[in-house]
């Protein structure tokens, strides 16, 4: 039982945080139902009407003791003018499992039918405008400017003092510490970017050193000594870590490596925050943002804000931003008001993985995760991955063989196109025995599928490997139910399913979909262009523009990073198995989320080779993940692919286009050669584009 004085200390703790204010836009209408106008409430507040006119479009915050007079004078409109609209139009939570739009949040009582529930143990201010030199235009297109960041979200400074920001300005800083630098960025620089979501936060000033700035600052040019890029970080007793914290500014506990992010306590609503990515610590992965490292510092300014202002400003590692838009695009908390106090407190915001993190099912988690260790679970786990398959040679005809050439085509982000109108669970796991397979339920199912047969010539739907079932195992609902749909009657033994469902991921498809079509339009490749110009317009993409195929690159591997970081595994020498890992601390470590995003993208792939043998009587060589391999009379997708006698592509097999979903070409070679790979055991599908590429053993 608590102490009285643990109990006091937890009252003092609420009574010393920051009023929670209404969302702008309830500020002004509270105002004008009451009849005042904003200079009238400036004057009552002594403040300036401009003061006003900020904090009702959410440029900026009061502080108190305006924060408490203007939150207690809401509070009392509020209870006059309740907003009877709203109220009105607030809809009961759905009592059924059905697939939501994409906008709902679902809950349900309803359970599966023969369904017995198994008892679960409880889940445990105004910034002065820096001065800027030789503007130059830019050659995309901005957003409407936010006054509050009206030099965009970041800079690169180089050793001369020169920061070169986005539309390429170049701006002065006089920062020769840390210290200073983060100073002025927040101070002076009008660098940041405004929240991707009414009740987000604002994106933290990304400030890009290169080497030069990197030792003028007093860092380092690199950091050696360590095995891994991710546990490189300068040490505690390092003099500008030193600097850092005499001037009362924190680090996160990641410390200062090659992404920074330097912070003091928010006052308010006001974040203090500013994001360093160091160059010459290998901040921009290769893999990620190749060549951006290399180019000058206007252009890799132009190609990371190009990046922030369609996908969002990096905070890490592509896979981070990945993982960060997820949540800047569905923030865990919104303002609701307290029906006891009338106040207006954080609240969950419906539709987000909240704030909390949870523990998957046993049968979602890895081996080491503390939920199977604890348990001594011994029941299997779900192996949904992406496709790794070869064709048994002994399956191949005469006249394949007769072929001259192989043909690969790769999906435009398979996975971007997996998460459109993907209904997960948001809520935590129950345990059901016995139950009623329904496909609108996002879970897990241990079902026995060995008895399907399909033809040999295809991989198997169920496995990564595409090989048949051998008994029970546990799937992921869009697999079984792929298994439903080519006539099969299912039988689930057990499952772990969730009563709250929601399209989480459809605002993070949406805004990455729009940002790999703009950009590839950038680089000459549109919808417009009919195949055979489409396929000579992605031959000659990357040269076109290499900064902008450096942002293609990032934006293709923040879709892959963003769905793998739902599973990051323990990470270092020193963890021992059952111990919690900080990754499973956020609320985003959702493994069965990835399970249901890669489940998905497989059974897309299996629905167009089994639509494509019907077609053209044409069965895959080899599949890897969203690349797939055919052999073909021709050395050209148009050669194989299936056209209706108008010319127009035939709807269910693969299809040439831009869009996440559709193909384009991955590379050709001789039938001989792919032949040869795969008597070899290797999966021509993973050199088609590299060509005679050297193989290591054991690939």
């Amino acid at each position: 039982m608590a102490s009285e004085e643990e109990l006091f200390a937890s009252v003092d703790a609420l009574l010393s945080e920051e009023p929670q204010l209404p969302p702008p836009a309830e500020r002004a209408r509270l105002r004008e139902a009451a009849g005042v106008t904003q200079a009238r409430l400036a004057t009552a507040l002594k403040t300036t009407t401009q003061s006003v006119k900020n904090w009702e479009n959410g440029r900026s915050e009061p502080k108190s003791p305006r924060l408490d007079a203007y939150q207690r004078l809401l509070n009392g409109w509020a209870a006059k003018y309740p907003d009877r609209d709203s109220a009105s139009a607030a809809a009961p939570v759905p009592a059924a499992f059905a697939a939501p739009a994409a906008s709902e949040v679902e809950t349900t009582d309803a359970l599966p039918d023969r369904a017995v529930p198994v008892a679960q143990p409880a889940r445990p201010g105004t910034r002065a405008g820096a001065t800027s030199r030789r503007p130059t235009a830019t050659k995309t297109a901005r957003p409407a400017v936010d006054p509050r960041f009206e030099h965009g979200p970041l800079a690169v400074l180089d050793g001369d003092g020169c920061a070169y920001g986005v539309g390429g300005i170049v701006l002065d800083c006089p920062a020769t510490t840390v210290p200073e630098l983060v100073e002025w960025t927040l101070r002076e620089s009008g660098l940041g970017a405004s929240k991707l979501h009414r009740n987000g936060k604002d994106s933290d000033p990304l400030i890009v050193l290169t080497a030069a700035a990197a030792v003028k600052l007093g860092l380092p040019e690199r950091l050696e000594g360590h095995e891994q890029r991710r546990s490189l970080r300068l040490p505690e007793d390092h003099p500008v870590v030193k600097q850092v914290v005499s001037a009362k500014w924190q680090l996160t506990q990641r410390g200062f490596g090659p992404w920074a992010r330097i912070y003091r306590k928010a006052q308010g609503t006001e974040r203090q925050c500013v994001q360093l990515a160091i160059l010459s610590w290998d901040a921009l992965d290769e893999r990620s943002w190749p060549g951006v490292a290399q180019m000058e510092p206007a252009d890799i300014a132009r190609v990371l804000g190009v990046y922030a202002q369609r996908v969002i400003t990096p905070r890490g590692s592509t896979a981070v931003s990945g993982l960060e838009l997820m949540t800047a695009l569905r923030p865990p908390t919104r303002a609701v008001r307290d029906e006891a106090s009338g106040n207006w407190v954080s609240g969950h915001n419906p539709g987000s993985l909240g704030t909390d993190p949870m523990d998957p099912a046993p049968p979602e988690a890895t081996p080491e995760h503390p939920v199977v260790v604890n348990s001594g679970w011994s029941g299997g786990f779900l192996n949904e991955e992406a496709y790794q398959w070869v064709r048994d040679v002994s399956l191949l005809a005469d006249e394949e063989c007769t072929l001259p050439y192989a043909v690969g085509l790769d999906l435009n982000t398979a996975f971007l196109a997996a998460a459109a109108r993907l209904v997960v669970g948001l809520s935590a796991p129950d345990h059901f025995h016995a139950p009623t397979f329904n496909p609108k339920i996002p879970g897990s199912w241990l079902v026995d599928l060995s008895d399907v047969e399909l033809d040999p010539r295809l991989p198997s739907p169920f496995t990564p490997e595409g090989t048949r079932p051998t008994g029970p195992a546990w799937y992921q609902t869009h697999t079984v139910a792929y298994a439903q749909e080519l006539g099969y009657n299912v039988r689930p033994l057990e499952a772990y399913l969730r009563r709250e469902t929601g399209a989480y991921l459809d605002p993070w498809h949406d805004r990455l979909k729009t940002a790999y079509v703009d950009t590839l339009a950038d680089l000459g490749v549109t919808k417009d262009l009919d195949d055979r110009r489409f396929l000579a317009a992605m031959e000659r993409h990357k040269e076109a523009d290499p900064a902008l195929a450096a942002v293609l690159a990032a934006i293709k591997a923040t879709v892959k990073g963003g769905i793998g970081k739902l599973r990051e595994r323990p990470q270092g020498k020193r963890y021992k198995k059952g111990e919690r890992w900080p990754a499973l601390q956020r609320p985003t470590w959702r493994p069965d989320i990835r399970a249901a995003v890669i489940s998905k993208a497989r059974v897309n792939m299996h629905r167009k080779l089994t639509n494509m043998a019907r077609m053209t009587g044409l069965f895959p060589l080899a599949v890897l993940s969203d690349c797939v391999v055919y052999p073909s009379p021709g050395p050209s997708p148009l050669d194989f692919l299936p056209y209706a006698a108008s010319g127009k592509p035939q709807p269910g097999g693969f299809r040439l286009g831009p869009t996440p979903g559709l193909a384009k070409l991955e590379g050709v070679q001789s039938m001989l050669w792919a032949v040869d790979l795969m008597e070899k055991g290797y999966n021509p599908a993973r050199h088609i584009k590299g060509g005679d590429a050297v193989l290591d053993e054991g690939e």
